[in-house]
């Protein structure tokens, strides 16, 4: 019996378009009102996330606070919305810092080979050799609040991710019988780059850029709620959550709210990889 089953030519298997699930449909939704938000910040709302009124603690969400108010009548919608700003911000600050370095090294590592590639892989491998979090954490304690010392941290954690699996990727890209005989062509290296590698290594970066950002998002929070990175009265989701801990009985409601933006933000990025079905 011969197999009828149709099969695709590397260039059909290239061009043909993906579906998008609808895990993946769901991702790109959450991510593009978390995204409104984060760029509208608290003025979509007309609040001052620090503004404080003793008078208005523990509010219940009404028309002038939606969500609610803290400890210190500060409004909750306002301070998430500046939380998400912050953080969505710095996520994607690192990311772009971390991926073009990391994927430009990569990719020169694998074309290059012999020393160019043992001197860069070793500076990869000494990187590795510090735990990301330690390093993140150094940084914090020379400057104790500063988020751009949180930035340098995360960023110098996150570059090592994007060099490796360029380098491994582009290695077997650059060995293909096609790369190859567009060498031998004359086509220049920037064709090789747009028309065989780009395409190959492509959608492994938007994978990796995915989790990265979700990665700094969680550590900024985890380092805020540890009082080690950001600071109070800044209104990050992290920060948030310590100062409101010590009245989860009172207002459980309060302290969900940043845990929750948390959950949905770092659920978004991985629902948006979750891996297109082709046809």
């Amino acid at each position: 019996m011969t197999d009828q089953t149709p099969h695709l030519t590397h260039s059909e298997a290239r061009s043909a378009k993906p579906r998008f699930g609808f895990a993946q449909l769901t991702g790109f939704a959450l991510l593009a009102v978390l995204a409104i938000g984060a760029l509208g910040g608290p003025s979509l709302i007309g609040q001052d996330p620090a503004k404080q009124s003793l008078l208005s603690t523990f509010e219940s969400p009404s028309r002038s606070h939606l969500l609610g108010t803290d400890n210190l009548g500060r409004d909750m919608a306002a301070r998430l919305l500046s939380g998400a700003q912050l953080s969505l911000s710095l996520a994607l600050l690192s990311v772009i810092t971390a991926g073009l370095p990391g994927t430009l090294l990569g990719v020169i590592a694998a074309w290059r080979g012999g020393w160019t590639d043992r001197l860069i892989g070793a500076f990869s491998d000494a990187v590795l050799a510090l735990p990301g979090l330690l390093l993140v954490l150094m940084l914090a304690a020379i400057s104790p609040g500063s988020w751009w010392a949180l930035y340098a941290g995360i960023s110098l954690t996150l570059w090592v991710e994007y060099f490796r699996y360029t380098r491994q990727r582009a290695r077997v890209v650059l060995s293909e019988p096609a790369v190859e005989a567009s060498r031998l062509l004359g086509l220049s290296p920037w064709v090789l780059l747009r028309r065989h590698l780009i395409p190959e290594i492509g959608p492994g970066l938007l994978t990796l850029a995915a989790f990265g950002a979700a990665t700094a998002v969680t550590s900024v929070a985890a380092l805020g709620f540890v009082s080690v990175g950001l600071r109070p009265p800044t209104a990050e989701w992290g920060v948030m959550m310590t100062e409101l801990l010590p009245y989860w009985r009172e207002a459980p409601f309060l302290i969900l709210q940043p845990v929750l933006c948390l959950i949905v933000t770092v659920l978004a990025l991985h629902l948006s990889v979750g891996g297109a079905r082709r046809p």
